[in-house]
């Protein structure tokens, strides 16, 4: 029934993920969701908050994120602009002074960020993506927020969430996350698609697309994955290859134009080079 979901939203999951959303759903779990760049993880989580209907929360990580910018932080604009109102009425003495202060850690002055935000908004999805970008401190923190979904703010006292947020946190791998977090999730690691299954990915994403394009497209990108490139393709790539082939008003994946578009799938001048040189772009 979720794969179906998903597929509505053309987003399409085989059933290892598809089983691994549901459990994660049914269970209560974040979902850690590891592979390369442009396989689909970050557009599951997308595609997750439409069939829910729940706004998506991105935190997006990287490296020197803190708590302070994941969590909440005060508005120091707006507490001045408080101050000085106040002033102007004349509040003075030490009762008035005593008030003031309480009145500047109001909720009004806090700005949610990220975690805070999905912790009071229900439902919600919550995305964090990149988590290996982020340092180790930080990864911790966020362990521990995952926990029990509760925020102690000193001013302010403890937010619980009463509805947990559905989380799904992504790594493109760029260094092993810690296994305290992987167990605090399920776990699943997202592969390159399989060819029919690239294949319907592009009919289905880009209607005007010829089956005979998306067929020779998603062969050369299997070619491309297999060739030891510094950043072999993913599925966001051959969409925008796709895209870019359609836009020059191609039908099938015409050498002159695959060339010319090569910019769209390989984005370092090593894997062009490797490409053109050894005949990876033709259609066979």
């Amino acid at each position: 029934m979720l794969a179906e979901l998903l597929d509505a939203r053309a987003y399409l999951a085989d059933e290892g993920l598809a089983t691994a959303c549901f459990l994660a759903l049914r269970m209560g779990r974040p979902l850690f969701l590891e592979g390369e760049a442009g396989v689909g993880k970050t557009e599951l989580a997308k595609t997750l908050a439409a069939v829910l209907g729940a706004p998506l929360i991105r935190l997006q990580c990287y490296e020197g994120l803190d708590a302070a910018q994941a969590l909440y932080d005060w508005d120091f604009a707006r507490q001045l602009l408080h101050l000085k109102a106040a002033e102007a009425t004349g509040a003075t003495g030490a009762t008035e002074a005593a008030r003031l202060e309480g009145e500047l850690y109001d909720r009004r002055f806090l700005i949610a960020r990220p975690l805070l935000k999905a912790l009071e908004t229900q439902p919600s999805v919550l995305l964090v993506d990149e988590i290996d970008r982020a340092d180790d401190e930080f990864e911790a923190f966020l362990l521990e927020v995952l926990s029990d979904f509760t925020i102690s703010i000193p001013e302010l006292g403890t937010i619980s969430a009463e509805t947990p947020p559905v989380v799904v946190v992504t790594s493109n791998r760029t260094r092993d996350v810690h296994d305290a977090l992987k167990r605090r999730c399920l776990y699943h690691w997202l592969e390159h698609p399989a060819f029919d299954r690239e294949v319907a990915i592009l009919l289905r994403r880009l209607p005007e697309c010829t089956e005979t394009l998306a067929d020779q497209v998603a062969r050369a990108a299997g070619r491309l994955r297999g060739a030891g490139l510094v950043k072999p393709p993913g599925v966001a790539e051959t969409l925008d290859w796709t895209e870019a082939l359609l836009t020059l008003g191609a039908r099938d994946l015409d050498p002159g134009l695959a060339a010319a578009t090569l910019g769209a799938v390989l984005k370092y001048r090593e894997d062009q080079e490797t490409a053109l040189a050894n005949g990876l772009l033709r259609h066979a």
